[in-house]
């Protein structure tokens, strides 16, 4: 069954002794109650050490089922001897800064002995090892008021003189526990008149503990400062029921009732007598602060007309005083109970209105949302970010902010926001272009010796509001969202020899993500920059356009900009806005059956000037090729040898195929070489009529 013997709790034989006392007839479960009771494991946060106890809960359970709440009062003690407890010791509160509050009482001609039944039982049960009866009480008093105490033996305490100090540098003590501590000039002690008897807060002196001599005992009940506790008793390797306690913060206000409730019961089951009086050392308890609760507040943070008479009904029966809050009031004010150390704020005293109220009687409500130019925009960012990883690229985090003089070396848009509080005088005025950030990633990774560098940035850029702004506050500034990029360094490829970015790797880059982003295949053209961008090279700048609208830039950074900026370098440059792209819309995709008929391939090179754009060139191959023409694709670039001077050779794979093969299979038919070598023909005759173009021999 579990029940161990009330005698030995090891190499238990099997039976179970119980008490002489009980009498024949007895019910089971009252002889022993361990066979039939309920044990509640409460997790308790750290800000509720009111909660540690179990007069702190039941009085918490009884402001939220609506129960009126006693707390428990002393019994009277079975013995009062005569004289005064200062006769016999005296207590003296050197650092009230550590130890405000120094409560002791006493009890002599006590006879200690093992404790009855009911007390071994639930401490046992709750995880505590009875030990004595003195020691059992202290205990005791522990997990019902949640107020650590500690028993001396008064014939030990030597001097008959109790000092809270601090420790000196390496003073000694040995703790209960049977360990030699070396202690700091911050750790607090307990003294007699010879040294220390115990750390405080956390645990007690060996040489001042309970023994079966002991006859007359000290009981002290404190209020020790949280955080010198905590640093103690992490200094220490100390953690104990006191400690965890203290570190929380006990009830000041509870130390009179304590040490009544302590002496009291040792009276009644150690036999001891109660010496009159006790002593409270220390500062004075601190006059209680007073919260004023708006019933405004009350509505603003809660959502909910609660009411300030329902709200003084809760803080009355939480412990707290309530003054006002009467019909037609608009404010109360409660003054927090000693033992709620946590309730400092008006919002702290919102929640306990909303806990005990209950947090499902406030109502569910969608906030009001201001309309957005667009729902999408969010979507297509994870998209733009999505390619931009696939295609092999780094996302920077960069800040918001950024220096007046960096926008200025880049032609950037004036700030619309400069900030009244900057982190730095490099971090004064909101961004207009996402460049600053990356490119002072990429001086970073220069300077470190990283040669390679892939990063991109996905952001708002804060521009000043005109005409073309979607409405909005006219306040604030237009925040674009919008994508760039910076490459730098070479291009890797197997095992040939690296060779420098170029303009080309910008405008794969791009076109792939564009693609990617808005699902639009074959869709993404781009041309030499009409407006020029100032942090561009004004011979490689191109803009990306997809149906007919401007949606970014890309090309290699201004020289002279790398300069004004330190890059140490030239670099590539991508920059999308995110805003035009969305007006586009994403493409649904279509699906189309994969062909059952061959296709008629072809390569052509043609030798064009540096002025004519690949672009151009493939839009007339797709023009000529008609509908049998199902894609062109570049494939080669080159330039010397018999190519003329300010000409280059391009060179395209270009595919024929029926289109019926991949819409109506069943009446799709296979390409002849004649038809393809006509269409192909007309293909050369066309881009030599446009673009002067011949075939590269």
């Amino acid at each position: 069954l579990g029940l161990a013997s009330q005698q030995s709790k090891t190499d238990d034989p099997g039976i179970l002794i119980l008490p002489s006392d009980l009498t024949p007839g007895t019910p089971l479960r009252a002889a022993v109650p361990s066979v039939h009771d309920y044990i509640f494991e409460v997790s308790v946060t750290p800000n509720r050490p009111d909660a540690l106890g179990h007069v702190g809960l039941a009085r918490d359970l009884a402001a939220i089922v609506g129960l009126p709440f006693h707390a428990p009062s002393p019994d009277a003690p079975a013995r009062v001897g005569t004289g005064d407890i200062r006769e016999h010791v005296a207590v003296d509160v050197a650092d009230v800064e550590r130890c405000p509050h120094y409560g002791a009482a006493m009890v002599v001609d006590l006879t200690v002995g093992p404790s009855p039944a009911w007390l071994r039982y639930r401490l046992e049960s709750l995880g505590i090892r009875s030990i004595s009866n003195v020691v059992d009480v202290t205990n005791l008093i522990l997990l019902e008021f949640g107020h650590p105490m500690h028993a001396f033996d008064l014939d030990e305490v030597r001097g008959k003189r109790i000092s809270v100090r601090r420790a000196a540098q390496g003073e000694k003590l040995a703790t209960l526990d049977g360990v030699d501590r070396v202690l700091d000039a911050d750790d607090l002690v307990i003294a007699d008149g010879e040294g220390p008897v115990a750390l405080a807060g956390v645990m007690g002196g060996a040489g001042s503990e309970i023994g079966p001599k002991t006859k007359r005992v000290l009981l002290e009940c404190a209020y020790f400062w949280p955080r010198g506790i905590r640093r103690t008793s992490r200094r220490q390797g100390l953690h104990t029921e006191s400690s965890h306690r203290f570190e929380r913060g006990v009830d000041p206000g509870a130390v009179p009732d304590v040490l009544a409730h302590a002496a009291s019961l040792l009276t009644h089951l150690a036999g001891g007598t109660a010496v009159k009086g006790s002593i409270i050392a220390g500062a004075p308890l601190a006059v209680p602060r007073t919260i004023r609760l708006r019933a405004s507040r009350l509505r603003s943070l809660l959502g909910a007309d609660i009411g300030l008479t329902t709200a003084a009904g809760i803080l009355t029966r939480l412990g707290f005083k309530v003054s006002g809050g009467g019909d037609g009031a608009e404010s109360l004010d409660a003054e927090p109970p000693t033992h709620r150390p946590d309730i400092t704020l008006e919002a702290d005293v919102i929640e306990e209105v909303l806990r005990v109220h209950g947090l499902e009687k406030i109502p569910t409500r969608l906030p009001a949302i201001r309309p957005q130019a667009s729902r999408n925009t969010g979507k297509l960012m994870a998209r733009v970010r999505r390619a931009a990883i696939d295609v092999g690229l780094s996302e920077a985090l960069t800040f918001g902010f950024c220096a007046p003089r960096e926008l200025a070396a880049l032609g950037a848009p004036e700030a619309a926001v400069t900030l009244k509080n900057p982190l730095t005088e490099e971090r004064s005025v909101m961004r207009t272009s996402l460049l600053p950030g990356l490119l002072e990633a990429l001086r970073r990774a220069k300077r470190h010796g990283v040669a390679d560098t892939r990063l991109f940035a996905l952001g708002s850029r804060f521009l000043a509001r005109n005409a073309t702004s979607p409405s909005g506050d006219a306040r604030l500034p237009d925040e674009v969202p919008s994508f760039a990029a910076v490459l730098a360094g070479s291009r890797h490829v197997g095992l040939a020899k690296p060779e420098a970015l170029d303009v080309y790797d910008a405008k794969g880059l791009v076109v792939e993500i564009v693609e990617r982003a808005l699902r639009r295949r074959a869709s993404v053209r781009h041309q030499p920059a009409e407006r020029r961008a100032a942090h561009l090279h004004p011979r490689a700048a191109a803009e990306v356009i997809v149906g007919g609208e401007i949606v970014g830039s890309f090309g290699p950074i201004h020289p002279d900009v790398a300069d004004r900026l330190d890059l140490d370098g030239s670099c590539l440059i991508l920059e999308l806005d995110l805003r035009a792209m969305d007006r586009l819309g994403t493409a649904l995709p279509r699906f189309a059956p994969i062909p059952t008929l061959p296709a008629a391939t072809r390569d052509i090179a043609l030798v064009v000037r540096d002025a004519v754009t690949a672009g151009e060139v493939a839009d007339a191959i797709r023009e000529a090729g008609a509908e049998l023409c199902e894609s062109v694709e570049l494939f080669d670039l080159f330039r010397g040898g018999s190519i003329p001077e300010h000409h280059r050779s391009l060179a395209y794979h270009v595919v024929y195929r029926d289109p019926k093969a991949s819409t109506d299979p069943e009446r799709a038919r296979t390409l002849t070489d004649d038809e393809v070598d006509q269409k192909h023909k007309a293909v050369v005759s066309t881009v030599n009529e446009r673009f002067g173009a011949t075939l590269r021999r």
